[in-house]
């Protein structure tokens, strides 16, 4: 019980502190409220899309790695949370429709040649 609290009070000082340099890092760059909001905003979006960016790449090595082994099943199953999750990217603006289109096409046309 006394670990997790640790485990706690660590993981919530490493959440403060990056919290405290996002903020003192605006205040040092910016001298204008509205553009001390903007650096604020851009990194919170950047945040956002960077999660959302791995969980994709992650869906996609599943994909690849069912494909190579030659796993029909699970190479389709793969490759519909892997869509699923590509197209909820494109629709949020993280990736071009054209970019979402690509990758999509590439993992359906890898699934395929192993049916």
């Amino acid at each position: 019980m006394f670990l997790a609290k640790e485990a706690v009070m660590r993981l919530s000082a490493k959440v403060a502190t990056h919290i405290n340099k996002k903020y003192l890092e605006v205040y040092k760059l910016a001298n204008i409220k509205s553009a001390k909001k903007r650096i604020l905003v851009n990194q919170t979006k950047a945040d956002r899309n960077k999660t959302i960016k791995s969980k994709v790449k992650t869906l996609i090595k599943k994909v690849d790695a069912s494909v190579a082994a030659s796993d029909l099943e699970l190479a389709k199953t793969s490759l519909v949370e892997a869509v699923t999750e590509i197209d909820k990217a494109c629709s949020k603006g993280v990736y071009h429709k054209n970019t979402a289109s690509r990758k999509v096409a590439r993992l359906t046309k890898a699934v395929n040649t192993i049916a």
